[in-house]
C-alpha cells in the first residue's frame, strides 16, 4: 500500500507545502500535471493510496466504493460541502479538519467589500472610464447595521473588525453563542428580522441542504432598499437569479459575491452590473491562509478522526 497522494492542485505546486509533506511522506505523489480530478480520474490517481489530501474534489460513495486502501482523507480548505461524511463513516474513512484556518482572509475582504458597496466605488469607477467627473454619494460602513448569518469562525472574526466602525451588529445562527454575544454587545435575532433591519447582510454557512437557496427570493425582497449584500461562504445560498432582477431594478443597493452556484458563472450580465462586486471564490486565498490551511491538512493526516462528530463551522 501507497502513502500518501495529494489530489488538488494549488497545494501540489505550494513549495513549502510540498516540503512539508515529503518530510513525512517521501514517496508522497502529487497532482503535478494540474488536472481537475473527478469521477473516474480521480479514483485512478486515489487507488492503492492510504491517505490523501483533497481540496474541491468530489468525495462520494461513489469514489469510496472503488478505494478500499484509503483510510484517512486530509482536508486542505474549511469547507466540507464536497464530502459525503456519512460515506466516510461507513467506508470507516477518516478525515483531518480544521475549521476557521482562513478566518482572517475572508473577514477582512468582508469589511473591504462592504466599504467598497457602500461608497459606490464600482459605479464611481465606471463613471470615470465613461469620462464623466462629478461627486458620487455613497455611505460610510461606520454606525451602519451589520447584519452576519451564520457566526461561526469566520462570524465571530467579523464581529471583532467591525468594532472600530462602531456597527450595530446583529447575527443569526442555529446555535446560541450566548457568552460570545453578550461579551461584544451583539444581538442575536430571527433571520428576517436581521435582512429586513441591515445595512449589510453578509453570509457565513456552510452550503447544506437547511442553506441552499437561505437567501429566496422572498428573503431579499425583504432587504432594504438601500442595503448591500455579501456572499464569501458557498454558491448556491442566494438565488442569483432574484438578486439580478433586484438589482437591475435597483431595490437593493448593490452585491458582493465571491462564490457562486456554478463556478465559474455563466451570467456575464450580473458581473458587468456597476453596483455588483465579483471575484472568483479568492476569500480564502491569502498567502497566509493558503499556507495555514496546507499545514492543517497535514496534521489531518496525524490526527483525523470519525467525520461525523465534526461541526462544519465555517
Amino acid at each position: 500500500m501507497k502513502s500518501l497522494a495529494i489530489a488538488s492542485r494549488s497545494f501540489s505546486k505550494h513549495p513549502i507545502l510540498r516540503n512539508e509533506v515529503l518530510k513525512l511522506y517521501p514517496d508522497a505523489k502529487f497532482n503535478d500535471e494540474g488536472l481537475s480530478l473527478h469521477g473516474t480520474a480521480l479514483i485512478e490517481f486515489l487507488q492503492g493510496y492510504e491517505k490523501a489530501i483533497t481540496a474541491l474534489e468530489v468525495i462520494d460513495d461513489k469514489i469510496l466504493s472503488k478505494l478500499p486502501d484509503l483510510k484517512v482523507i486530509g482536508k486542505y480548505g474549511v469547507g466540507l460541502d464536497m464530502l459525503d461524511l456519512n460515506a466516510f463513516s461507513r467506508y470507516g474513512v477518516k478525515l483531518g479538519w480544521t475549521g476557521g484556518v482562513n478566518k482572517r482572509s475572508v473577514s477582512e475582504l468582508v469589511i473591504s467589500y462592504a466599504i467598497y458597496l457602500l461608497h459606490r466605488v464600482a459605479f464611481a469607477n465606471t463613471e470615470v472610464k465613461n469620462g464623466k467627473w462629478y461627486q458620487v454619494k455613497g455611505r460610510q460602513l461606520s454606525d451602519c447595521t451589520v447584519g452576519i448569518i451564520g457566526c461561526g469562525h469566520v462570524g465571530k472574526d467579523l464581529v471583532k473588525l467591525l468594532k472600530p466602525f462602531n456597527c450595530k451588529i446583529l447575527v443569526n445562527d442555529i446555535l446560541d453563542f450566548k457568552d460570545f454575544y453578550k461579551k461584544h454587545g451583539i444581538s442575536s435575532v430571527g433571520l428576517d428580522e436581521l435582512i429586513c433591519k441591515s445595512d449589510v447582510v453578509t453570509l457565513h454557512l456552510p452550503l447544506d441542504s437547511s442553506t441552499k437557496n437561505i437567501m429566496s427570493e422572498d428573503r431579499l425582497k425583504m432587504l432594504k432598499k438601500n442595503a448591500v449584500i455579501i456572499n464569501l461562504a458557498r454558491g448556491g445560498l442566494i438565488d442569483e437569479e432574484s438578486l439580478k432582477q433586484l438589482l437591475l431594478e435597483n431595490k437593493i443597493a448593490g452585491a458582493a459575491l465571491d462564490v457562486f452556484a456554478i463556478e465559474p458563472p455563466k451570467d456575464v450580465e450580473l458581473a458587468l452590473m456597476d453596483n455588483v462586486i465579483v471575484s472568483p471564490h479568492i476569500g480564502g486565498s491569502s498567502e497566509e491562509a493558503i499556507l495555514a490551511m496546507g499545514m492543517a491538512a497535514i496534521e489531518g493526516l496525524l490526527n483525523a478522526k470519525d467525520p461525523l462528530v465534526i461541526q462544519p463551522k465555517l
